[in-house]
């Protein structure tokens, strides 16, 4: 059931010529957990104050819970926000600063002291209740701007980059915590990242931007296994996925990519009728780096399309092991079983598992054949 939506919605900022959000359409289920990700300057940002009501909708229509809400104050929109900053009251304790919101709307005291127990108990806060914000961590810090958030009981949370200020093993535990959250409040979730890893743990559904346009909406799964475009293929995933260029060459019914002047791979029927229109131009193939193995029962499972190269780096990770070589001009990588004997300038043999490979429309960068 559609319960936020945005229909066309455009912003163009007074002397820029070009829009920071263009034409961004999205109807939001209630409950879910939607994750806008993408590089700086990418609009994510912009777009959620455009839903809370700090920033005006240049174009389009924002509707939730079948309300039109563009001329609404943020305070009438049935939404609570959680900042990048946390913005809590240095001279207030945790649990006043939870209660300053209830109190401005003039909640009975009684109300205001048990939803405030509620959320403390919810996010973990009881023994910090008496503190104030300079003698808490940046966790606890974030846990009691989420607590200040959810006991007014709104229709939609919105955050705001939450846990950029935190360190990377707070962002961890941060992440579960919020994930936690949401199962246990079941409310629509509206969140924003540049960070992929946060989008794909936390998103129920992942909006992909890049210069203010929807690149793809899908499932964290979806995105990473078909991604429709050469943006979202580079930017889901850690380490990226290796994109190279390749001639399409003709081999017989078949179609062969040829990377390198040692590395092809003939594709098998299906995907070469795909391709045929593009013999004698060149593609671009991306195949994620855990689909390039080097140890013996993946290179004789996939004997039909392997390769040698030379590892330049060699990179321990503990449960697996990023090796990076040169295909052409290329650097690619390959994460591995721990157990390999590869190091810095030894010729291994890599196979493809071609089941995996996707090709791309080098002009248009869309997906050709997944």
């Amino acid at each position: 059931m559609r319960f936020v939506s945005l229909k066309n919605v455009n912003k163009q900022y007074k002397g820029n010529k070009k829009k920071s959000v263009t034409d961004f359409n999205l109807d939001i289920e209630k409950g879910e957990f939607i994750a806008f990700v993408g590089p700086s300057g990418c609009g994510k940002s912009t777009t959620l104050r455009m839903i809370a009501g700090f920033e005006e909708v240049t174009e389009g229509q924002i509707e939730i819970d079948d309300k039109v809400v563009n001329d609404l104050l943020p305070r009438d929109r049935g939404i609570a926000m959680v900042f990048q900053n946390y913005a809590l009251y240095p001279h207030m304790t945790v649990e006043k600063n939870i209660a300053f919101g209830l109190k401005n709307i003039k909640t009975p005291q009684e109300e205001i002291n048990k939803k405030v127990d509620w959320a403390i108990d919810v996010l973990g806060l009881e023994e910090y209740r008496k503190r104030k914000p300079k003698n808490l961590s940046g966790g606890q810090r974030q846990r009691v701007a989420l607590g200040r958030a959810i006991v007014r009981n709104q229709k939609v949370f919105l955050m705001d980059e939450p846990l950029s200020n935190l360190d990377a093993k707070l962002r961890v535990q941060m992440r579960t915590e919020i994930s936690k959250l949401h199962h246990k409040l079941q409310t629509t979730f509206i969140y924003v990242t540049h960070d992929q890893t946060e989008a794909m743990t936390l998103g129920t559904r992942i909006v992909v931007l890049k210069d203010g346009i929807i690149q793809q909406v899908d499932t964290p799964s979806n995105l990473y296994n078909t991604p429709n475009n050469l943006f979202v293929a580079g930017f889901i995933g850690s380490p990226q996925m290796n994109l190279i260029d390749a001639e399409v060459v003709q081999s017989g019914s078949q179609v062969t990519l040829k990377m390198s002047d040692t590395v092809s791979i003939t594709l098998p029927a299906e995907k070469s009728e795909k391709l045929k229109s593009y013999v004698g131009k060149t593609v671009v193939v991306g195949i994620r780096p855990e689909d390039i193995k080097d140890d013996e029962e993946f290179v004789a499972a996939h004997a039909d399309h392997t390769f040698e190269a030379q590892v330049k780096v060699y990179e321990l990770l503990g449960a697996e092991v990023n090796l990076h070589y040169d295909i052409a001009q290329t650097t690619c990588t390959a994460k591995v079983n721990p157990r390999t004997t590869a190091r810095p300038g030894d010729t291994v043999k890599f196979a493809m598992d071609i089941a995996r490979l996707h090709v791309f429309d080098k002009e248009t960068e869309q997906v050709i054949t997944h």
